[in-house]
């Protein structure tokens, strides 16, 4: 029987992006990798209590975050979407 390998991080995820003055209020000015970026959003998301309490999908925006999601409620799930909108190689 094989054992399993560990898995090796796709290089695309690991490669260092510049996030716009939007996402730069969030995550900071630096370029970092996309898992990175993501982490930080959490870390924003949670600090200031800002998912939906009754469906814990849901974030919703406050001033700083409403530039980069454009809208009121995003889904955890267009996080990643998001991101790509405000980050360039």
């Amino acid at each position: 029987m094989a054992t399993a390998s560990k898995r090796a991080p796709n290089p695309a995820f690991m490669k260092p992006l510049q996030p716009n003055a939007a996402l730069a209020a969030v995550v900071g000015q630096e370029p970092l990798p996309r898992t990175e970026i993501v982490k930080k959003l959490w870390d924003y998301i949670k600090a200031h209590n800002l998912q939906d309490p009754q469906n814990k999908r849901n974030i919703n925006a406050d001033d700083t975050l409403r530039p980069i999601f454009g809208k009121d409620q995003v889904t955890m799930f267009e996080l990643p979407g998001l991101i790509g909108k405000h980050v360039k190689s």
